[in-house]
């Protein structure tokens, strides 16, 4: 039963795919979907792009492990990260009615800092999608018993062809059925483990003095370390293309705004469930936690103490979050290379044309990206090192450059 309704949900989103290719004419319809989404569809496609794998496997043992000073980066960090784009950045990027954050650094300084910005945020998306392929990988080789390599190319293949066909239509639309079982089958799993276990105050009140400290203990270090875990996210992620190109989709300034304000408040909470689903799985069989690390607490738990109902609801949730980051960060580096690599200033390129380079670009990223994967950990923990950096370093020109005048190349 968990085998074949994989197959079949993965076929699904497939078709999906197809079905929103109807809606493709344009190279807007493509990349914006036409600029017709509500507040709702933008808040959702943002939520479940960054609701991905790591919130979902890497968090809850964090959480366990060093209590809410674990979860400061991807929990309150995020949180920040979207409200300063809600407050400060949307609206204003949305009235230069451009299609990249790399447009904004041509139109505000030059062609030149347009290829540099283009040519340095592109690792970051290599690594985050060869992330996904390679947890996808994983889940296929537990549950179907597929070696990690062809895992990979099926993950590739799989989000390839619905983004290919379908761009950000069909990244939006499989994007609202995929946090709809996001959400439910990590609801179903919180209430059978609640089911299961002693009364979650109990539970809490085991933890030990600190473990639920917002603020880090007395000392410089812990504070710069403390305000480094909120920067990496909060600050560094605010020029991502992802986020603005489904502000830019919006179908109006005030949909595109309010839809990052609907994120933030959807991340922050559904992010809770994953939190407490971890310290219930860590207090019933705390032994979990010395396999691998506790990386794979949840899916450990389910997959040896939870029916084949919950399996499948648990399963299906987690590969929707992996294949909708997945889209999300493919369409993103797809859009660049096209529009701000390949075309840049050359506006005589035909509409037609600069759609079919579009997509070449989804097939570039995909392949790159599955190569990073394959090649292993230890190249996605360098290239994640650099592109953390590559980050925090574009948020300087790109904020000074929005909000201050005199600020030059």
């Amino acid at each position: 039963m968990l085998i074949s309704s994989i197959i079949i949900y993965i076929l699904f989103t497939i078709a999906i795919g197809f079905w929103a290719s109807k809606r493709i004419h344009y190279t807007e319809d493509f990349t914006l979907a036409g600029k017709s989404l509500s507040t709702v569809v933008v808040g959702v496609t943002i939520f479940a792009t960054w609701f991905g794998a790591e919130l979902v496997m890497g968090m809850p043992n964090q959480f366990v492990s060093h209590g809410i000073q674990g979860i400061i980066a991807d929990q309150f960090g995020v949180f920040l990260c979207l409200v300063l784009i809600a407050v400060f950045y949307a609206k204003k990027m949305y009235q230069l009615q451009i299609v990249t954050i790399n447009d904004f650094f041509r139109i505000r300084f030059n062609r030149s800092i347009e290829l540099v910005s283009s040519i340095l945020i592109l690792p970051v998306y290599f690594a985050w999608v060869a992330a996904q392929f390679l947890a996808l990988a994983v889940i296929f080789n537990s549950v179907l018993n597929v070696p990690v390599s062809i895992g990979i190319l099926i993950a590739a293949f799989t989000v390839l062809i619905y983004t290919y066909v379908g761009g950000m239509w069909a990244v939006s639309l499989t994007d609202l059925i995929q946090s709809i079982m996001i959400i439910i089958g990590l609801l179903i799993l919180l209430i059978t483990l609640m089911d299961m276990s002693e009364p979650l105050a109990d539970i809490i009140a085991k933890k030990p003095d600190g473990f639920f400290n917002f603020l880090p203990d007395n000392g410089w270090i812990n504070w710069l370390n403390y305000l480094a875990l909120w920067f990496a996210f909060g600050i560094g992620s605010i020029p991502s293309q992802e986020i603005y190109q489904r502000v830019f989709s919006a179908k109006s300034v005030k949909a595109g705004v309010n839809g990052v304000y609907f994120s933030a408040g959807l991340l922050f909470i559904v992010g809770i469930i994953p939190i407490l689903i971890g310290l219930i799985a860590a207090d019933l069989h705390p032994e979990l936690m010395a396999i691998n690390g506790g990386e794979n607490l949840i899916p450990d738990i389910v997959s040896l103490y939870m029916s084949t109902p919950v399996q499948v609801l648990f399963f299906g949730a987690l590969i929707s979050a992996i294949l909708s980051t997945s889209s999300g960060a493919l369409l993103a580096p797809a859009t660049i290379i096209a529009e701000n690599i390949i075309k840049g200033k050359n506006t005589a390129i035909p509409d037609q044309r600069l759609l079919y380079l579009t997509r070449l670009s989804v097939i570039f990223v995909a392949i790159v990206s599955a190569i990073f994967a394959l090649l292993g950990s230890s190249v996605h923990e360098l290239v994640i090192i650099a592109s953390v950096f590559l980050m925090v370093s574009l948020f300087i020109p790109f904020t000074l450059g929005l909000f201050w005048k005199r600020f030059s190349n």
